[in-house]
């Protein structure tokens, strides 16, 4: 009997210890210009891409806003347009926001239009966006090392000094912050706690699994799993085939992961196990 209660307890804390997994499923039917960020959509049960389709940097008017159906085909590459190098998105009931270099793009989903351009002052690369459940925004300014909030269509300072700040996320009162190799929590009142470190590159997309647990991206080619205590798991690198894992989409009840791959033009979709 204590053999046989060894046996069951070992391979309970193997599996508990067992390492997440991607394993690939499809990659997108067409070329898609330069996407940085997917957005998976529960309520339309389809993917929004941003695509930059130019410099990551330029005001050159060819960035967009595309849709996909949810096994990688095109719906409509051009669903919006006008842009410039567009790459986080996030969602409010039927608003969509995209930051856009120094504005903040505001697009009315149901007429497929934009509706407003926030300009948010002192800014030069905002990166990536997310919207809590009262509709505030938060978008990250990834050169100047700042957080912005924007209420009422108006924007303010949120948190400064925070280095090579990328991915957001909202969640509660919480806003959960990539900065640089490491994951951070801001509370409502502002109050900083390091959730985890030791990515190989700095966080680019931040998606959560469940409570406390986290998927995030690396623009340079790596996407990692984060537990609750905070340890990191290497779940895909690319880099040697030269492979972008920018802002990815993830949707939580089929555990796909939707990686918009930059350079290589194209989105690709992984279980995770």
């Amino acid at each position: 009997m204590k053999k046989l209660l060894f046996t069951f307890l070992f391979f309970v804390a193997l599996k508990a210890d067992a390492q997440h997994k991607l394993t690939q499923i499809w990659k997108s039917a067409d070329s898609i210009p330069v996407p940085e960020s997917v957005l998976y959509s529960a309520k339309e049960k389809l993917l929004y891409v941003s695509q930059i389709d130019g410099g990551g940097s330029e005001k050159d008017g060819k960035g967009a806003i595309g849709k996909l159906t949810l096994d990688g085909k095109t719906i409509n590459l051009n669903w919006v347009t006008g842009l410039n190098a567009p790459k986080g998105i996030g969602v409010y009931k039927n608003t969509m926001y995209v930051a856009d270099l120094t504005e903040v793009v505001v697009i009315d989903m149901k007429a497929a239009k934009i509706t407003n351009r926030i300009t948010v002052p002192e800014t030069e690369f905002l990166n990536d966006v997310t919207v809590d459940d009262k509709g505030v925004v938060y978008v990250s300014d990834t050169r100047k090392r700042k957080v912005f909030r924007i209420v009422n269509n108006t924007p303010e300072l949120y948190l400064e000094d925070v280095k090579s700040v990328n991915g957001l996320k909202a969640i509660g009162t919480d806003l959960y912050i990539l900065a640089g190799p490491e994951l951070w929590k801001a509370n409502a009142k502002k109050e900083l706690t390091k959730l985890a470190e030791g990515f190989e590159l700095g966080g680019d997309g931040l998606e959560p699994v469940k409570d406390g647990e986290f998927l995030v991206s690396c623009w340079g080619g790596l996407i990692y799993y984060v537990t609750v205590s905070g340890k990191v798991e290497k779940l895909l690198d690319t880099r040697a085939e030269k492979i972008n894992t920018a802002d990815i989409g993830y949707d939580p009840v089929k555990r796909i992961v939707y990686v918009p791959t930059f350079l290589k033009n194209s989105v690709l979709a992984f279980k995770l196990d």
